[in-house]
C-alpha cells in the first residue's frame, strides 16, 4: 500500500475523478481539489470511493503538500498554483501519465491539430469489429485512468491534446500516430509554433525499436521538425502526393496500404468518410489494422461503415431541400478548411465565436469558390467581416443558435448546404462546442 504517499489531483471532471479513482484503488492518501463547481455524478463518484474533496477554491495548504499532482489538461503551466508547485520540485503530471504505470495494455496514442478525434474513433472501431479487447480515452470516451481501474483492457485507443502530452514523461505509445501539425492554442506556448510543434511530438517520447509511429508525409510542419525526433520506432508515413515503399499511400483513385510485405487496397469512393482530410485518417487507421495483422475484410468494412462523431460534419437535416451540417468542433481555421474542402453544393457558412488569433488566409480561396454568404455566429465578429467582405454577397450578425440557424434558413436556396464550421472556440456564447452544436441542432429540428 502507498498511504503514506500524497496525491494531489486538481480539476473534478472526467479525468479528475477517474485519476481519483486509481489513486485511492492503489492505496494513495488522495485529495481532489476544483475551483469550480463539481457535477453531482462526479461528487457522488468521489463519496462513493470516500475520496476527499473540495470545490470553490484551490486551498493551498493541503494541495502543496502533495508528493504528486495529477493536474486537469485545462489548467495552464502558467497558473500561479502550478508556478508555485514547480518551484517547490513537485512533480506535476497528466492523469494518462499517472494511469500509464498501472496497465500493460498496449497504447494506440493519436494527436495532431485535427482530425484526431475522427481517427481515434475509426481506429476504436476497427479494433472492437476486430473482436479485441479495446478500450476507449483521453480526450473521448470514459476517463483512462477510470477504465484501468475499472476494466481488464488489452488495448487502449488514446485521443491526445498537447496539454495532456505535456503532462507525460515515462508514459510509452506502443503505436503514436501524429495526424498533422498547424498553428493552434498558442496562447498556450508562448505564441512560439515551435513549442506547439514539439509538444505534438512528445507523443514518440520512449518509443522502441518494436514500437510504430505513424504520420503525414504531406504535412510541412511536421516533416519539418522530423530530422530533429530522436526515436527509434518503425516510420510508417501516410500521403495522397506520392507513392511509398511502407506505409499508405494514395494511386489511381486507391488506397494502398503496405507493411510487413503485406498489401491492402481499397477504393476512396468505399470509404465511409468522404473529403481529403478523412483519406488521411482512414489511411491512418488501417496502418493500425496492418500493424495487428487484423483480417483484411475486417478493415475494409470498418473503413466502409463508420459513423463519425457528434458535431464533426455531422448531418442534422435536410429542411426545404437545404441540408444542415453540424461542424461544431471545427474550432479553427485549419477543420472548417477540412469542412469547405469537403462540400460540393454551395454554402451558407455559420462562423465566428471566440477567436484564438485566427488568420483566415488559408480559408479565403475556398470562401470565394464556395461560400454564397456568411453567418457570423459570435460576440465580435470584426475579424471575420474584414477577411471576408470582398469574398461573399453578405455577412449577417448573430447571437444565439436559434437566430443564426433562421437567418441562414430565410437566406438558402434549395439544393444549397448550411453548414456550422465557426473556427473559432465558443465560450463567448456557449459553455463549449458540444453545447454549440446541439444547440445549432436543436435549432434546425425546431424549423
Amino acid at each position: 500500500m502507498n498511504t503514506s504517499k500524497r496525491i494531489v489531483i486538481l480539476g473534478a471532471g472526467e479525468s479528475g475523478t477517474g485519476a481519483a479513482v486509481l489513486a485511492k484503488q492503489k492505496g494513495f492518501d488522495v485529495f481532489l481539489s476544483d475551483q469550480g463547481i463539481i457535477k453531482e455524478k462526479y461528487k457522488s463518484e468521489l463519496l462513493e470511493h470516500q475520496i476527499e474533496y473540495e470545490e470553490g477554491q484551490h486551498s493551498e495548504a493541503k494541495i502543496l503538500n502533495a508528493d504528486e499532482v495529477i493536474k486537469s489538461p485545462g489548467i495552464p503551466d502558467k497558473a500561479p498554483l502550478i508556478k508555485e508547485l514547480h518551484s517547490r520540485n513537485i512533480p506535476v503530471i497528466s492523469e494518462i501519465e499517472f494511469a500509464g504505470r498501472y496497465t500493460n495494455a498496449k497504447k494506440i496514442c493519436i494527436t495532431g491539430t485535427n482530425g484526431k478525434t475522427t481517427t481515434t474513433l475509426l481506429i476504436y472501431h476497427l479494433l472492437k469489429k476486430s473482436g479485441l479487447k479495446v478500450g476507449l480515452g483521453g480526450n473521448v470516451g470514459e476517463s483512462f485512468a477510470r477504465q484501468v481501474a475499472t476494466e481488464d483492457f488489452e488495448y487502449y485507443v488514446l485521443e491526445l491534446s498537447s496539454f495532456q502530452l505535456d503532462g507525460m514523461f515515462d508514459f510509452k505509445a506502443e503505436v503514436a500516430i501524429l495526424c498533422n501539425i498547424t498553428p493552434d492554442h498558442l496562447d498556450r506556448y508562448e505564441y512560439k509554433i515551435e513549442n506547439y510543434i514539439a509538444s505534438k511530438f512528445r507523443v514518440t517520447q520512449n518509443q522502441t525499436a518494436d514500437d510504430f509511429f505513424i504520420y503525414c508525409a504531406d504535412d510541412p510542419l511536421t516533416m519539418e521538425h522530423m530530422q530533429l525526433v530522436k526515436t527509434n520506432a518503425k516510420r510508417l508515413p501516410f500521403s495522397i502526393k506520392g507513392i511509398l515503399s511502407e506505409g499508405a499511400y494514395k494511386e489511381n483513385e486507391q488506397l494502398n496500404i503496405k507493411y510487413n510485405n503485406q498489401e491492402f487496397n481499397m477504393y476512396i469512393n468505399e470509404l465511409a468518410l468522404v473529403g481529403q482530410h478523412n483519406t488521411y485518417n482512414s489511411m491512418a487507421a488501417a496502418i493500425v489494422g496492418q500493424i495487428y495483422n487484423l483480417r483484411k475484410e475486417t478493415i475494409r468494412e470498418s473503413l466502409q461503415d463508420f459513423e463519425n462523431a457528434e458535431h464533426r460534419l455531422e448531418f442534422v437535416a435536410k429542411v426545404g431541400g437545404i441540408e444542415f451540417i453540424n461542424d461544431s468542433k471545427a474550432t479553427n481555421v485549419n477543420s472548417a478548411w477540412y469542412a469547405l474542402e469537403c462540400s460540393d453544393a454551395p454554402l451558407i457558412w455559420i462562423a465566428g465565436g471566440q477567436d484564438k488569433g485566427n488568420d483566415y488566409a488559408l480559408l479565403k480561396p475556398l470562401v470565394k469558390e464556395k461560400v454564397k454568404f456568411i453567418v457570423c455566429l459570435g460576440k465580435d465578429n470584426r475579424k471575420i467581416h474584414e477577411a471576408f467582405m470582398n469574398d461573399v454577397d453578405m455577412i449577417i450578425n448573430t447571437t444565439s443558435a436559434k437566430e443564426a440557424v433562421n437567418v441562414a434558413y430565410r437566406f438558402a436556396a434549395k439544393g444549397d448546404k448550411v453548414l456550422l464550421s465557426p473556427a473559432c472556440a465558443s465560450f463567448d456564447l456557449f459553455e463549449n462546442y458540444e453545447d454549440r452544436g446541439r444547440q445549432f441542432k436543436k435549432a434546425v429540428r425546431d424549423l
